[in-house]
């Protein structure tokens, strides 16, 4: 059944990972792409079963164009063997983003103790060893999500995690993509054998422009003029590492991390310098929302070249905002091919999340322990419209 989902067509060779793991000949080709389109044409997204990744969304800009807003490769097999991919557009767990010293406990606590019944350890990929990043060495991104079911305007995965890279107990997970006129919406439902934390996100990175300049050039495509807004008034003050320190910073009117009133990304560029960590240059943070979850867009990115705008609506209480400071990934056909880079600033990737770490930073009073009796839901809807 699942292989008439995907093409009907069973692929015999064994791939083997750069872990040694390998996909039996017995499953279905875990690279096919799965297509789905709204029924008026407005918007068409492709995804393939590796990280129930989104590999090409196509919507159309002010002059009725298709474009394709996000990265990706030609050869969807690198986002399972390319090491140092930047998590394009996948589904990231068990715990997204940073876990200081890829440590923590149950109960959770500010200072772990290195030892002892309730404490975990999670193996370090992020800052030379210095804390995990993503869920791990290789997170629900690089893990194979079984093809489940599919219709023209939908696609649902299954992820089983059986104690991967050092989590507590066995999460089963489902994620269903599917779009309608002019938006692409995502839900999650995780559900945990015994008590672990769990914080998932959708890693999608936008250029709105699909990569060109404002005169059609590849070269030196950014998001950098690309409009933002965000309803926060509050961000994780983090350390050297961009791990939050416990403390919550206000944001006061104007100032750099205030995008409360919409403006260009790059507005006070001058002042972002080193807000990433030492000698970098962009945005790498996570916002608190103050709007409650009502519906309405809390985060909204447009862009005028283009004419493409975009409004995220998520039940996720924060978001994190990363201006791909040290992307460097050859590009997609489509975006001018791998003789070009995809490079610093060329998209935004923007996470709708919870509090990052907050599994050390119980003075949050965020709970992200999850297990029987309580299950883990996400909600991201992505909607489209023309620049008024």
């Amino acid at each position: 059944m699942l292989l008439s989902l995907k093409t009907g067509l069973l692929k015999v060779a064994v791939i083997v990972s750069a872990a040694g793991c390998a996909f039996a000949d017995s499953e279905p080709y875990p690279f096919d792409v799965t297509s789905i389109s709204a029924v008026d044409g407005s918007i068409t997204a492709k995804f393939v079963s590796i990280g129930a990744t989104l590999t090409e969304l196509w919507v159309k800009d002010k002059h009725g164009e298709p474009l394709d807003i996000v990265p990706g490769y030609d050869d969807n097999t690198k986002i399972y063997t390319d090491y140092g991919h930047p998590v394009f557009n996948s589904v990231v767990g068990r715990y997204a983003n940073r876990i200081k010293n890829g440590t923590f406990t149950i109960p959770i606590s500010n200072d772990p103790p290195a030892d002892s019944p309730g404490t975990f350890h999670i193996p370090t990929n992020d800052n030379k060893g210095a804390d995990t990043i993503h869920g791990g060495i290789y997170g629900w991104d690089r893990r194979n999500w079984t093809l489940v079911s599919s219709s023209p305007m939908s696609v649902t995965y299954q992820h089983i995690d059986n104690a991967d890279e050092g989590f507590p107990g066995t999460v089963v997970a489902f994620v269903t993509h599917s779009v309608e006129s002019g938006q692409l919406k995502t839900e999650i439902h995780a559900s945990a054998s015994e008590s672990t934390p769990i914080m998932l996100t959708q890693h999608v990175y936008w250029n709105l422009d699909a990569f060109r300049t404002q005169t059609g050039s590849w070269n030196d495509s950014n998001i950098l003029a690309h409009t933002l807004r965000i309803a926060s008034s509050r961000t994780l003050r983090t350390d050297s590492f961009n791990v939050p320190t416990g403390d919550i910073v206000a944001a006061e009117a104007g100032d750099v991390m205030d995008f409360r009133v919409p403006r260009r990304i790059d507005a006070r560029w001058d002042a972002v310098n080193g807000v990433c960590g030492p000698g970098c240059q962009g945005y790498d943070d996570c916002w608190i929302y103050d709007e409650p979850i009502t519906g309405s867009p809390r985060l909204s990115l447009w862009s005028d070249v283009s004419g493409i705008r975009l409004d995220v609506i998520s039940d996720s209480p924060a978001t994190q905002v990363y201006t791909s400071n040290g992307l460097s990934v050859p590009r997609k056909a489509v975006h001018g091919g791998p003789g070009l880079l995809y490079g610093p600033h060329a998209a935004v990737a923007i996470e709708q999340e919870g509090w990052v770490d907050a599994i050390h930073n119980p003075q949050w009073g965020q709970d992200q322990i999850y297990g029987p009796g309580r299950d883990f839901v996400w909600s991201t809807t992505y909607k489209f419209s023309l620049v008024q």
